[in-house]
């Protein structure tokens, strides 16, 4: 598997991780095999937050590192905090949120628990979860300092934050934001459509989120990919979906050539991006999984991507 610099650092990291937000489902054996499975794919990094399973996906997360074998240096974790979860309306898999909260004793408690229900002591990295209005920077700055002088966060991020709000908090910070979790595949392509649009009038010269891509290449952030075999946002997977024959269908012809599935082409095509890109895989299928990794090993030429780009509806302005 190939790797990516993570941020401004000298470590490299599997350009694939496995994001463990369906992990609550699982029992301790299944859970091991996932994380063999990663493994063997050669997937180094782990993604969370504290709201998956209500916290129930980092406590499987735990017992399926015991039942594997693991030890805490097989791979680079981390988890995301502050959003405070509404228990009325949350339950199984659904987990909504009643606030955004960065204040310090917040931040603070949010790490102390993803530690205790991973069973670890540290984390590689820790992100903000989703901009929150009322962020308070010398809030979040407090915060971090505590958490990097006690050695329970070696690095930190956000996740769905525009350039402004990454400029705002970073203006008061002693850390550098290293990565910004964004949803970002074939069939969410906005931050591609913008920059494509340049100078137009149509509905893909909208700027959605403040030109990201571009923002995110100059600062060398990494981009943490999230929901990429998804169309829209929530609305399921475009892979092998009727709704978009041509899209599979093209999809299909690449993988056959090239001796991988449709699963490792998408995430080959996102990784074809030059910017500084990880894509998070969240099945907890261990088929599914290895067959998605290895597209970090695909490499598709520039007409390729354009070809996928254009049966993915998008056309040359």
């Amino acid at each position: 598997m190939k790797t990516v610099q993570l941020g401004n650092t000298n470590l490299a990291v599997s350009n694939v991780a496995l994001g463990i937000m369906r992990m609550n489902g699982l029992s301790a054996k299944q859970a091991a095999e996932v994380l063999t499975t990663a493994k063997e794919a050669g997937i180094n990094y782990i993604d969370s937050a504290d709201i998956y399973g209500m916290g129930g996906s980092e406590e499987t997360f735990a017992a399926g590192m015991k039942e594997a074998g693991f030890t805490r240096d097989d791979f680079y974790i981390q988890s995301k905090g502050g959003i405070v979860i509404d228990q009325d309306r949350s339950h199984d898999d659904i987990v909504l949120g009643k606030r955004y909260d960065f204040s310090k004793q917040h931040l603070l408690d949010a790490v102390d628990g993803i530690l205790k229900r991973m069973k670890i002591d540290y984390l590689d990295a820790f992100l903000l979860h989703r901009p929150d209005p009322l962020l308070e920077v010398d809030e979040i700055a407090a915060a971090f300092d505590e958490l990097q002088t006690s050695g329970k966060v070696r690095h930190f991020g956000v996740s769905n934050f525009n350039p402004q709000q990454v400029e705002l908090v970073q203006s008061g910070i002693n850390q550098r934001l290293m990565m910004n979790q964004l949803q970002f595949g074939l069939m969410h392509t906005g931050m591609v459509d913008f920059g494509l649009h340049t100078n137009m009038a149509d509905a893909d010269s909208i700027s959605h989120d403040g030109g990201l891509m571009e923002y995110t290449r100059r600062k060398n952030m990494l981009i943490q990919a999230w929901s990429p075999f998804q169309y829209g946002v929530f609305e399921g997977p475009f892979v092998d979906n009727p709704k978009f024959p041509e899209l599979n269908a093209l999809l299909a012809k690449m993988a056959d050539e090239k001796g991988v599935t449709k699963n490792a082409i998408v995430t080959a095509w996102i990784l074809r991006h030059p910017a500084q890109t990880q894509v998070i895989l969240g099945t907890m299928n261990p088929q599914h999984l290895k067959e998605s990794a290895a597209g970090s090993d695909v490499t598709l030429t520039k007409q390729e991507w354009y070809d996928l780009y254009f049966e993915a509806g998008h056309e040359l302005p």
